[in-house]
């Protein structure tokens, strides 16, 4: 295999002014040498990885990094900037820039070579080397591992240990860099007062979406931490290259953990009972001391938590120094997310159970007593009354994860014992709501205390389910159960009484939410909020409207760019007019996440355009009085639809909206074919600039 840098991907007078151009400017190297087949394409792939979150690196250091299915091997550019390039560090613009692009399915070779890069990019040595070279065959044995002669470096000095890169083990790879004084690999001792005292011991794992770059980066950050402050540090690294777990006598013997990660971490329940810091990756990287301090500072207070790992990003409580907002946001989206299979589920056995035995099916005996194999009122009994037990448990569900977003696992039980007491005093969703988030208050209150260690390890599974669950009982059946509840039928019942001109409005912003950001918060905010309604046995016409209109909205942003590929593909990249093809299919069974590689690519014209065509469906949907028993199903689900044909005809009205509208703003660029791409770009830049990344279903 050829190397992964030559000469021939270096620029060391890269003039670009912004990431994009400069992405653009390393990618043309990459295209010109065969590594990429796609321009476009694998730049589009790089737009998305930097939206998920910035490259930028103290140090001046930018490492724009992707794994695309447009790539033919592992590959990486280097470029070197005098005016330097914004790629969001915190300290200002990177001069020292690597595009990585990795394939689908990239060896661990190639990986392991690229994530000692990253753990090379931490030792200053290397990186003053990089800004002294003038020659660019020098600088790619440099990045290579090659030791480059003193002269070739002028007035830099060179690294004092250059080893490729594939021969350095990944838990090994700092110690090189260790100056005499330091402490052995294996940790430093206490400071000399504290002889007597065996040295904090600290476990840690990083990893980041793509486990290429930020995953080594915040390893080597945080072991050099570690020999400076004195401690015991070991990591592991979960990066694409697969991971060595961590011995667990090793993790046995630790004081304390650190998480650095933007994705789950794997057996995370391996670390249950210590104290732990949970942030991001790029805190790793960035103050990696201040994670040992607070670690420590748990440690000496008693604090422990318990192992278990959220599913995604979005279900963690976030970094320190994130506003109560963004914070609260997660927590109710936490909740959201484990609610819709249940939502999905038990909406479609019952909307099944209905098609099969007609709506008068919710008055049949149970099956237990009463079930014939050869009648269909029968069948349709079976499912509906599985989907009415599947509903039962939205309520519970929502309130248990909410209070696992906030508080992890110790949050589950008086999460879901509020939500169960919340069904039991008709307090509904928004009694779900409040037990959630004073569970996990409750919780996150008591892992506060400061506790013996003897008591520490039943901690996460006697005395915190035990203390949480009575309070927020009390609370639910004593103190704030009668004011929700109310609150609750006051709503439904103003719901109900909605009709005429309110119902069109209502209509109208439910498919804005739902086309605002695609799968994201607010999208799940209105798709709760329909849902809601119909999880009754018996749900109002309103309520069937509510739902109708939300779900033809959130058909319209996928079908809309399917037909405006299908009708302009010359204004779409070949990738985006692939994504067309799937976007057809993903719009007809009403997953809004199909729309999202257009809004990330464009998001200026793509998502003000899918925005007037959901609000114009959604409003149509409730002036025809369309209505819906089943929470999803797309077109699959139409025989259950009041209405349909009128149905049908509001979603065609806003998918012909929201692409007309596409296709009208896109051709006042005033680009020919071969702009395309340079358009799809622009769109980036202020999809990163102000765009968050949609979170999906």
């Amino acid at each position: 295999m050829s190397e992964m840098i030559t000469a021939d991907l270096v620029d060391l007078d890269l003039s670009a002014e912004t990431k994009e151009a400069a992405a653009r400017a390393l990618a043309e190297r990459m295209v010109a040498l065969g590594r990429v087949t796609d321009l476009d394409g694998f730049l589009a792939d790089v737009a998305a990885r930097e939206a998920q979150m910035p490259t930028g690196l103290d140090g001046g250091i930018g490492i724009p990094h992707c794994r695309s299915a447009h790539v033919t091997e592992p590959t990486l550019a280097f470029g070197r900037s005098a005016a330097g390039v914004d790629f969001g560090a915190p300290d200002g613009p990177a001069d020292l820039i690597f595009l990585i692009a990795a394939p689908a399915g990239a060896d661990d070779a190639h990986l392991t070579i690229l994530s000692s890069l990253a753990r090379q990019l931490m030792n200053e040595e290397f990186t003053a080397a990089l800004r002294a070279v003038d020659d660019a065959a020098t600088a790619a044995a440099l990045i290579r591992g090659e030791k480059p002669t003193e002269e070739a470096l002028g007035a830099a000095q060179a690294p004092a240990e250059d080893v490729p890169a594939e021969d350095v083990p990944a838990e090994d790879a700092s110690a090189e860099d260790a100056s005499a004084e330091d402490a052995p690999a294996e940790g430093a001792p206490a400071p000399a007062a504290n002889e007597d005292r065996p040295p904090f011991r600290i476990v840690a794992v990083t990893s980041c979406p793509t486990g290429i770059a930020h995953t080594y980066m915040a390893a080597e950050s945080l072991e050099k931490a570690g020999r400076e402050a004195g401690v015991e540090l070991v990591v592991e690294t979960q990066g694409s290259a697969g991971f060595t777990r961590l011995d667990p006598a090793v993790i046995a013997a630790a004081d304390g953990v650190v998480f650095a990660h933007d994705v789950p971490v794997r057996d995370k329940d391996r670390f249950a009972g210590k104290p732990t810091v949970d942030v991001g990756v790029k805190a790793g990287i960035n103050r990696p001391g201040e994670l040992i301090t607070e670690v420590r500072e748990k440690a000496a207070r008693g604090e422990v938590t318990s192992g278990s790992a959220p599913d995604t990003p979005v279900d963690r409580s976030g970094e320190s120094g994130e506003g109560y907002g963004t914070k609260l946001r997660k927590w109710l989206m936490s909740g959201v997310s484990y609610m819709v299979p249940f939502v999905a589920a038990g909406g479609l056995l019952i909307a099944l159970g209905f098609a099969i035995g007609g709506y008068q099916i919710n008055k049949a005996p149970s099956v237990m007593d009463h079930f014939v194999w050869t009648q269909a009122d029968s069948w349709g009994a079976l499912l509906f009354q599985i989907g009415n037990v599947a509903f039962g448990f939205l309520v519970p569900v929502l309130a248990g994860y909410i209070a696992y977003g906030m508080a992890d696992r110790p949050g589950l039980v008086p999460g879901f014992v509020g939500g169960a007491i919340s069904l039991t005093i008709n307090a509904g969703f928004l009694g779900g709501l409040a037990a959630g988030l004073i569970a996990g208050g409750v919780v996150m209150a008591i892992q506060r205390v400061r506790i013996p260690a003897a008591l520490r390890g039943i901690m996460p599974v006697v005395v915190i389910p035990l203390i949480s669950s009575a309070v927020v009982g009390f609370l639910m059946f004593v103190v704030i159960g009668k004011p929700i509840a109310s609150a609750q039928k006051g709503m439904t019942d103003w719901l109900s009484g909605l009709s005429g001109a309110n119902a069109v409005l209502l209509g109208a912003l439910l498919g804005l939410m739902m086309c605002f950001d695609l799968g994201g918060p607010v999208n799940k905010v209105a798709y709760a909020f329909a849902t809601a309604g119909i999880a009754v046995a018996e749900p109002s016409d309103s309520a069937m409207k509510i739902m109708a209109a939300v779900m033809a909205a959130g058909m319209v942003p996928p079908l809309a760019m399917a037909l405006a590929t299908t009708v302009r593909g010359r204004l779409f990249t070949r990738t985006e007019r692939e994504n067309g093809k799937a976007a057809w299919v993903l719009g007809i069974s009403f997953i809004s996440e199909g729309a999202i590689p257009f809004a990330a690519a464009d998001p200026l014209r793509v998502i003000p355009s899918s925005m007037v065509g959901g609000a114009i469906t959604g409003a149509l949907s409730m002036a025809f009085g369309a209505t819906l028993r089943a929470p999803h199903g797309g077109v699959f689900v139409v025989p259950l639809i009041g209405n349909p044909f009128l149905y049908l005809v509001a979603i065609a009205a806003g998918v012909a909206v929201t692409a007309t509208l596409v296709v009208v703003l896109k051709g006042l660029r005033k680009q020919g074919p071969q702009g395309a791409g340079a358009g799809a770009a622009d769109g980036r830049t202020a999809a990163d600039a102000g765009t968050k990344e949609p979170v999906a279903a």
